[in-house]
């Protein structure tokens, strides 16, 4: 029984048959095809999370600029797409490449201020926006 055995593996060419190398070939083409638009749709996700948290950066920074604030001098912000954020001139961190401030509001009122970003190469970030405000927080949407 063993030598019959022995005798038919000596005899099999070894390899892989042209259908074998076909199989594999369109298994791992549709693995490719669902994962490509998944890996695609995870990185407009991290774009929006940038987006978001760029927008809390400059809004925690306002906040606090506002506890000491000396009732009079409107807060400035700038910066953006990679260049570092600045709150009346002072750098407050790097901004993350992409995003883009598109409006404040109420800058002069420690109670209705409100700054936006977007990135364009975001989800949401791209078509609403996301938003900082005194009376909400972090939100989607632009200053108004």
């Amino acid at each position: 029984m063993i030598a019959r055995v022995r005798k038919s593996m000596e005899e099999k060419d070894q390899g892989f048959t042209l259908i074998e190398l076909l199989v594999v070939m369109i298994i791992i083409g549709i693995l490719a095809a669902i994962a490509i638009p998944v890996f695609l749709n995870q990185r407009k996700k991290a774009e929006d999370s940038a987006a978001k948290a760029d927008v809390s950066t400059i809004g925690k920074e306002i906040a606090t600029y506002f506890v000491d604030w000396d009732g009079s001098t409107a807060v400035t912000v700038g910066g953006g797409s990679g260049a570092d954020w600045t709150i009346n001139g002072n750098s407050i961190g790097n901004s993350s490449k992409n995003v883009d401030l598109s409006g404040t509001a109420n800058l002069d009122d420690d109670q209705a201020w409100c700054v936006s970003v977007v990135n364009d190469k975001g989800d949401k970030a791209k078509s609403v926006g996301y938003q900082y405000s005194a009376e909400g927080g972090l939100e989607e949407g632009k200053c108004a």
